[in-house]
């Protein structure tokens, strides 16, 4: 009789785990990635996360959330980009253009929503922001380089030579180039360029720089992003002011900058995703460019570093923000 006993409720409990296995319903898995660690783009996937759990997702519960770090080395990306094809991922987010253009070589498979992407069509992440193909879409950190550029003119109407510090590697900082000798042509200031792909390189870039520019422009790009404190100070002891194309480059010690909060960027990258796990395709959701009504960025330290008195149109300003 135990015996008979005992083999039903084995069987019983091997009914029950069969049940709780089929019945189990699989997560939806989003992958995210990053080309390297700083401000800019920690801003971002923290408010993305923040934002995904506004929306109603929790880590474990109802979605599976991966993170990756390329550790600035764009080739980790592919072995990250195929782990996520490996784990199921059902969207990558790809923070920051090496990333996304190392994710667009999954796309046919796995939608890609992006971040901070200056430029996607240069990048040939898509034809068209409006109607994006190739599966992919996201939200665009596209630096308003004229913007930055008439703040610097604005407070020093006598500047004639403006240096670019950027690596010739990152796609973004070259559409921001272009855009820079652009505008430097139009109103006869003299651009001088210099790069690294590293911190040494760009240090020894930045000295050479500051003993021929009235003032430095540092866009979004990752690894000067990444070092801009040290380049900053380094900029500071020749008095020499330098614009930056992120409000977190403005907080890490850079002088001054026109832009968007970048908490937005992850905010809207979230809803995105959302969108996308709810049935839309990123065909239907055009990329989101920040334009308009930007913010001005003034590190109060380092304008009193350099000995810079703000414009009273600037000072006054609604739009301006002071960071220590």
């Amino acid at each position: 009789m135990k015996r008979v006993y005992k083999g039903i409720v084995t069987l019983m409990c091997a009914c029950s785990v069969l049940v709780g296995c089929s019945s189990k319903e699989e997560l939806p898995v989003v992958s995210v990635a990053q080309i390297v660690e700083h401000k800019s783009l920690n801003l971002i996937r923290d408010s993305f996360t923040k934002q995904m759990e506004a929306l109603g997702y929790r880590d474990g519960e109802n979605i599976t959330l991966v993170y990756k770090d390329a550790g600035n080395q764009i080739s980790n990306l592919d072995t990250i980009m195929s782990t996520f094809e490996g784990n199921g991922s059902d969207v990558i987010v790809a923070i920051a253009t090496p990333t996304a253009m190392a994710a667009a070589k999954y796309s046919e498979r796995i939608p890609v929503v992006f971040s901070a992407v200056s430029d996607p069509l240069e990048a040939k992440l898509m034809d068209n922001l409006e109607k994006p193909n190739h599966n992919i879409t996201g939200t665009s950190d596209e630096v308003q380089v004229d913007q930055i550029l008439d703040l610097a003119l604005m407070i020093d109407p006598d500047l004639k030579t403006l240096g670019f510090l950027y690596n010739t590697a990152e796609a973004n900082s070259i559409s921001n180039l272009k855009k820079a000798k652009a505008y430097c042509k139009e109103r006869g200031i003299e651009l001088r360029e210099a790069s690294g792909t590293n911190i040494s390189e760009l240090q020894a870039a930045a000295n050479v720089l500051v003993s021929e520019c009235d003032a430095i422009f540092a866009p979004n790009d990752n690894t000067v992003a990444s070092s801009i404190s040290a380049l900053v100070a380094t900029a500071n002891k020749h008095k020499v002011p330098v614009y930056t194309g992120a409000d977190s480059m403005v907080s890490d010690g850079g002088f001054a900058s026109v832009g968007i909060d970048y908490t937005k960027l992850g905010e809207e990258t979230a809803n995105m995703v959302d969108q996308i796990l709810k049935g839309k395709k990123p065909s239907e959701l055009p990329v989101k460019v920040f334009k308009d009504n930007l913010n001005i960025y003034v590190n109060e330290t380092t304008m009193k570093e350099l000995g810079i008195e703000l414009p009273k149109e600037i000072a006054q300003s609604k739009r301006l923000v002071r960071m220590q």
